[in-house]
């Protein structure tokens, strides 16, 4: 499997810290058991920002923005972080867990193991969908689009990750391949458009609605809550 679409560096990190919400963690765990180059990044990042919270006094600690905590990652030497998960070999990141399916380790227990045993509903015509209840704030949904179909124009209001399951789909970045995951904030518009022959299954994340951009858009979502 090759991967070509990457968690953003805050997103990884929130989710190193424990920050996100159970949706979006699980979206991110899904990526990682499928992606060794962010694998290694979590690992990374746990282990250097242990080290790098050991230097910072404690009464500081709640000043110090994501921003902050980032920036400084790489002024710290990896050898700062000794004892850390990289030298770990129980760490949860260490190892990719053994995929036996087209579904994601984490995903297993929330979906089963197979994407052909899905149970899906009908949104609009060629959309199908199941939630996936998670706690927190936010939608969790395995969508499924079919060939050439596209997820109309919109905005975000707060966090969009989009993991690509099977098929493929692409918007102005390029295209996203099973393994690839989208990973947006309110600063982005754009607008997905499915396989024109496989379509696509995703897993779709959201801390906050969509917003539609186009009157159509805005009237499926009235109608459907989507």
């Amino acid at each position: 499997m090759i991967i070509n679409h990457h968690l953003d560096e805050s997103t990884l990190f929130s989710y190193v810290a424990g920050a996100l919400s159970q949706g979006l963690a699980l979206a991110v765990a899904s990526h990682i058991s499928l992606c060794k180059h962010c694998q290694n990044r979590a690992s990374g990042m746990e282990g250097i920002g242990g080290a790098l919270l050991d230097q910072i006094a404690p009464e500081t600690i709640h000043e110090s923005s994501l921003e902050d905590v980032l920036a400084r990652l790489d002024d710290i030497p990896l050898s700062s972080a000794s004892g850390s998960v990289m030298s770990r070999p129980n760490s949860k990141f260490n190892k990719p867990k053994p995929r036996l399916s087209d579904v994601p380790v984490p995903l297993n227990e929330y979906i089963g193991e197979s994407l052909d045993a899905v149970k899906w509903k009908r949104l609009i015509p060629g959309f199908f969908y199941i939630d996936i209840f998670t706690k927190g704030e936010g939608t969790c949904r395995l969508l499924k689009v079919n060939p050439g179909k596209s997820i109309l124009p919109h905005g975000h209001q707060g966090s969009e990750l989009t993991l690509l399951l099977r098929g493929s789909f692409s918007d102005d970045r390029g295209q996203f391949n099973p393994g690839d995951i989208s990973d947006l904030d309110n600063e982005t518009e754009h607008e997905l458009l499915a396989d024109s022959e496989q379509g696509c299954i995703c897993l779709l994340v959201t801390d906050a609605p969509l917003r539609f951009l186009s009157p159509w858009g805005k009237l499926i979502q009235r109608v459907t809550g989507f």
